[in-house]
């Protein structure tokens, strides 16, 4: 949702959102809601998709001979994380490790109610390139740094003990020769629900971290219009 209007003066923030959103919160916290509408409208005049869109004809993800849920655009590859990623940078894509485990009742949920929602499905297959390793899994893996193991050594060393995980790594990193925290983003662990999950890819893809670490200030934007938009 677009919450910039254009004057002869250029772009500038449609505050009869604002007004209508804090108007409704005027007993609670109206400068919160306030602060954070301004804030997503600051924090990027480019363009953002949509804070909520079509969620059928749903998508069906497919369970795979290993018990884990898939789905169909997941990366297939050698499993080296380096050629895996620049793959991503050439695609114009971010790229994201996801651990994930037979019997998880998160990984299920993810799969069947969150990503089955086409406006979601759709954002992060066109967005993000997406390697999916199992938490038990013996498949050799080759980390940045060269080093091949198991996919459960690598999630040992990566720190994984939760599933499903995903690890959101930056982008334009070159000569790579590192592995660990300093290439990432940041990580979702276990069970979240369709607004938080979307909201975390937005953020991640449009690299609204680089001028704001606190992803919840944006969620609660993003979490207001999507509020907005359903009372209409």
């Amino acid at each position: 949702m677009n919450i910039l209007r254009r004057s002869g003066r250029g772009t500038r923030p449609d505050t009869t959102l604002a007004t209508r959103i804090v108007g409704s919160r005027s007993s609670t916290r109206p400068t919160a809601y306030l602060l954070s509408l301004l804030f997503v409208t600051a924090v990027h005049a480019q363009s953002l998709p949509p804070p909520i869109g079509p969620a059928t004809p749903h998508v069906e993800a497919f369970r795979g001979d290993d018990g884990i849920w898939h789905q169909k655009w997941f990366v297939q590859s050698f499993l080296d994380l380096k050629d895996d990623y620049a793959e991503a940078e050439a695609k114009g894509m971010r790229f994201a490790v996801v651990f994930e485990q037979r019997g998880c009742i998160y990984c299920t949920k993810m799969h069947t109610e969150v990503l089955a929602q086409k406006y979601i499905n759709d954002y992060v297959a066109k967005n993000f390139h997406i390697l999916q390793l199992d938490l038990w899994g013996s498949r050799e893996v080759t980390d940045f740094d060269g080093a091949k193991m198991p996919e459960k050594k690598l999630a040992e060393r990566w720190g994984v003990m939760f599933t499903p995980t995903v690890v959101f790594f930056k982008d334009g990193l070159k000569d790579i020769k590192q592995w660990g925290q300093p290439l990432e983003v940041t990580r979702m662990s276990l069970g979240f629900g369709a607004g938080t999950f979307y909201d975390l890819f937005v953020w991640v893809r449009a690299k609204v971290y680089e001028q704001d670490r606190n992803f919840q200030r944006f969620h609660l934007a993003r979490h207001n219009e999507r509020e907005a938009l359903l009372k209409k």
